[in-house]
Formats: structure tokens, sequence, C-alpha cells
């Protein structure tokens, strides 16, 4: 069986036939939030009912804890200065790892109100961070803490942590979950996976222009997910979209046009690029860690 679902002769540049989907660790219970940190050559990434982060180190191969309990973290980015920023369900905040080893909160409510639980967290180029904000962490007691919401719907925000002032431009969606920008950030990409909670409705994802004032603006329908639901999302260099599904990664072209994917035998939870070249694709999937060599590179990646 191959590893690859090719569509369009647009995902057969962007792959090795030779390479393959390489195994790299299993024994979680729902691994996600997969960030690369390049000084460490190493992967973080979470074990959100496990309460704990895992590092796999690049040099060597190996798994380790990176550090438990950790309150129960979801999705991660890289700051400008190379800081880990988390979305903790646990805090129901944004916070960031700075370099004294210590979590340093960067917002944890809008207008008063304590946030859900922050999801999936992006940065743009003037360093804002970007964030969703759905109710996952306070559903249940398995990823986080079981608690009624204090906001009257799952958004996305905007944090600029110069000033702490916390804005509010995504109220179209039912559980926004990941989120991207395209590499010149006209666009901005947001998963919605409100499936889980309302019977019969796809797994979306929805397209925004960026306006002059720096705003989603015009939302609109980018694509409809083939197996299960969109979850994390990341674009390339050229602009490609790569999604996780309920059935592998899923790539779309700048046009909406499904192009290709990756065979993956577990739910596809999230995904970032990685390596010195940023060509490697890490992957979360339910229990386990993969990973695949590409003829692409993450976007703004030099």
């Amino acid at each position: 069986m191959s590893d690859y679902d090719i569509r369009d002769p647009r995902f057969a540049r962007l792959i090795f036939g030779a390479a393959k989907l390489e195994h790299l660790w299993t024994g979680g219970r729902w691994v996600e939030g997969p960030v690369y940190v390049p000084a460490a050559k190493s992967l973080v990434w979470s074990d959100i009912p496990n309460d704990r982060l895992l590092r796999f180190d690049e040099s060597s191969g190996a798994v380790s804890v990176f550090e438990t309990p950790c309150g129960y973290h979801n999705g991660h980015t890289l700051d400008h200065q190379g800081r880990i920023i988390a979305c903790e369900h646990g805090g129901r905040r944004v916070s960031r790892l700075d370099f004294d080893g210590r979590w340093t909160s960067l917002v944890d409510r809008f207008e008063g109100k304590r946030l859900n639980s922050p999801n999936d967290v992006v940065v743009h180029s003037d360093g804002s961070l970007w964030f969703s904000d759905p109710t996952y962490g306070i559903d249940t007691h398995y990823e986080g803490h079981r608690s009624e919401p204090d906001l009257d719907g799952s958004n996305v925000y905007r944090l600029d942590p110069a000033t702490g002032a916390v804005s509010c431009l995504v109220t179209d969606m039912v559980k926004p979950n990941g989120l991207c920008f395209s590499p010149d950030e006209t666009r901005l990409y947001v998963a919605d996976t409100g499936a889980t909670h309302v019977a019969g409705m796809e797994g979306l994802m929805r397209v925004y222009d960026i306006d002059a004032a720096g705003r989603p603006v015009d939302g609109r329908l980018f694509a409809t997910s083939p197996a299960g639901l969109f979850d994390g999302i990341r674009s390339d260099a050229q602009g490609n979209i790569w999604a996780s599904t309920g059935a592998g990664v899923a790539v779309y072209a700048p046009d909406g046009t499904h192009i290709g994917g990756i065979v993956v035998p577990e739910i596809v939870s999230n995904l970032c690029f990685g390596g010195p070249k940023r060509n490697r694709l890490y992957i979360t999937a339910q229990t386990s860690l993969y990973s695949i060599y590409l003829n692409a590179h993450a976007a703004g990646w030099r």
C-alpha cells in the first residue's frame, strides 16, 4: 500500500516517491500540538489526557518526557525569539516558556471573562499571537477540567504580547480549531470541528482575507474534510495547506483543490514542518508520532 494519495500533478511535485512514512513513537492517549524547536534540534508535542509534554531528539531518535504535569497543553508555536507558546486547557490560557524555564501566562481572559480552553496558536510577523478558543478542555475531565463556559461562543482572538491587548477576530464558527496564515499573511485559514457538537455538520476549513487594518474579513468555505474532521493545519512555502484528517494528511492547493495526501494508519490530530531544512513533516496521530520527508518546506523557511 502506498503512503501517498496522488490526485493532481501538483502534489506529485511535493513528495519523494522513495520517502516512507516513519513511525517514530507510540504510547500516548491523544497526542497533539507538535512544535519544532530548532535550537534544541527537537520536536515537542502534547499527550493531552496524560497531561504531559514529550520531546523527540532529532539527533538520537530518543523520546523523553519534557514536562509533566503541564496544564493539559494542546497546540504550540514558537515566537520570534524562539520561545514556546502554548495553549493550555487546564489553565484556560495562552502561556510562554521563558528562557529561565518558567511558564508565563500571557492571556486567560477576554473582557473580564475566562477563556474557554485555547486550542491552537500561530504567530504573525508583527509578533501578535492569534489563537482559537473552543470548549474541548472544559467539556469533560479527559482533556482538562470540566466547567461551564464564561464566554458565549467559541472564537478566534488576537493577542498583542507587548501591550496585553486582546481582540476578538472570528465569531462565525462553531468550534474553531487549527489555524494558519498563508505565506504572505494575506489569508487566514481556520478549521472548524463543530461536528463534535452539532449533529450532521461536516468537517470544514474556512479562509478569511486579511484587510488593510489587519483583520480577517470575507470568511468563506475553503474545503470540506474527505474523512472525519480537519484539525491542525499548516502552510508550506508555496501556499499549499497541509491538513490533518481522520484518514491522514490532506493537501490543498491555494485555489482549494484537493491535490493529494499522506495515508496514516491512525486519526491525525496535528502536524508541523521540522528538521534543519523544514522539509520533514511531523505528524501526531491518536497514540503515535510519525514523520515523512517532503519536497516542500515550511512557510517562512529560508
